[in-house]
C-alpha cells in the first residue's frame, strides 16, 4: 500500500472574500476532492469572522482549518523605510495595476516568503494553493498530489505568461547578484534557460502562482531561503511591485531541473483575464470551456518551456555574469 499524501489546499483570503472562496471550494470539490478529501486550510491577516466559518463548513464535507498570520510574517519588511514606501506607491500608481496598492505588496511578499512556515502548514509535504472567484473547468480524475510524488515533481502549474516589465525593473540584477554570491547553492544543472535567454536578457517568463502545487522541500530549502532574503533585503517587494510568481518562478527555473516542473495541462482553469481550456479531445471531453482553445496554446512562455533545456552550472554563472540587458 503506497503511503498516504500529506497536502492541503491552501488559500490567503479576507473575510470579504467568503463568497469567491465558497465558489472555488465548490468547483474543487465538484471536480477532485470529493474523491479524496483534503482539507483546506484557509489563512487570513485578520481574524476570520464565524460568518465566514459557517459559509466554508456549509459548502465542503473535507476538514478545513483556519488560521491567522504570525505577526512577524506580515507588514512592512524591516529592510525599507515607510517614507520611500510610500514615495515609491505614489510613484507607480498610475504605471501599473495595484501600482498604489500597499497590501498587494503585503501579500506578494508573504506568499513570497512567508505562507510555507505557517504553523498549519509544518506537517505537509504538498500544497495546492488555491484563490477566490477562479473557475475550474475538468474532472480532475486522478490525485495531482501523488502524480507529482510518484514523478519526482518539485512545482506545477496551469499558466505561464509574460511578468508586466516595470513591476519587476530590478528584479533579474538582484537575483543575479545572488547566484553569483551563493554560487556553492546552485544545483549542477538547472532550469534557468527559461527565465533567461542566450544574451542574458530576462524573459519575464513566469508561472501564474494563483494555482500551483508545490512540493514545499523547495521552499523550505537553504537556497530558496537565501533567496527571499536576498530580495527582501533589496527592497523590490515595495519599492517596485515584485509578486510572488516571477519570484517563485525564477526560484523554480533556479533551482531545479526542467524534469521536475509540470504543466497540469488537464486542469482546465479560468483566473480573471485568462483562461487555460484545454484542447486535446482526451482532456477536452471532462471540460465545460466556453473555448475551445486558450490562452496557454499561443503562450510565448509556453512555446520557450517546450523549446529550452537544462543547462549547466557553468553555463548559468555565465549567463548571471553578462550585464543587465533587459527589454523593456
Amino acid at each position: 500500500m503506497s503511503m498516504p499524501i500529506r497536502g492541503a489546499l491552501v488559500a490567503l483570503v479576507r473575510n470579504s472574500d467568503l463568497e469567491g472562496i465558497r465558489s472555488t471550494i465548490r468547483q474543487l470539490d465538484d471536480r477532485f476532492n470529493r474523491n479524496y478529501n483534503y482539507p483546506y486550510i484557509l489563512l487570513n491577516d485578520k481574524n476570520f469572522t464565524e460568518e465566514f466559518k459557517k459559509g466554508i463548513y456549509a459548502i465542503t464535507k473535507a476538514p478545513v482549518q483556519f488560521g491567522t498570520l504570525p505577526d512577524d510574517h506580515w507588514g512592512l519588511s524591516p529592510y525599507v523605510t515607510e517614507e520611500k514606501v510610500n514615495s515609491a506607491l505614489e510613484y507607480n500608481k498610475n504605471r501599473y495595476i495595484y501600482g498604489g496598492s500597499y497590501s498587494y505588496r503585503l501579500m506578494c511578499r508573504y506568499q513570497s516568503g512567508f505562507i510555507h512556515k505557517h504553523p498549519l502548514l509544518q506537517d505537509l509535504d504538498y500544497y495546492w494553493r488555491i484563490e477566490p472567484d477562479v473557475d475550474y473547468l475538468c474532472d480532475i480524475s486522478y490525485d495531482p498530489f501523488r502524480y507529482m510524488r510518484d514523478n519526482g515533481l518539485m512545482y506545477g502549474y496551469t499558466i505561464s505568461p509574460m511578468e508586466i516589465s516595470k513591476t519587476v525593473e530590478t528584479l533579474w540584477d538582484t537575483t543575479r547578484e545572488w547566484i553569483l554570491k551563493n554560487q556553492d547553492l546552485l544545483p549542477d544543472e538547472s532550469f534557468i534557460h527559461w527565465i533567461v535567454n542566450e544574451k542574458g536578457v530576462y524573459t519575464r517568463c513566469h508561472f501564474w502562482s494563483n494555482f500551483e502545487i508545490v512540493d514545499l522541500s523547495l521552499y523550505r530549502s537553504e537556497a530558496y531561503e537565501s533567496y527571499f532574503q536576498h530580495l527582501d533585503r533589496a527592497g523590490g517587494f515595495f519599492y517596485e511591485r515584485w509578486g510572488d510568481a516571477p519570484v517563485h518562478s525564477i526560484a523554480a527555473a533556479l533551482l531545479l531541473r526542467k524534469e521536475q516542473i509540470h504543466w497540469f495541462e488537464d486542469i482546465g482553469y479560468h483566473y480573471p483575464g485568462i483562461w487555460h481550456c484545454p484542447n486535446k479531445p482526451e482532456m477536452a471531453a471532462r471540460c465545460v470551456c466556453r473555448r475551445p482553445s486558450g490562452y496557454m496554446y499561443r503562450s510565448i512562455c509556453n512555446r520557450r518551456f517546450g523549446e529550452v533545456e537544462n543547462i549547466p552550472k557553468s553555463q548559468a554563472l555565465l549567463l548571471a555574469q553578462m550585464p543587465d540587458q533587459r527589454q523593456n
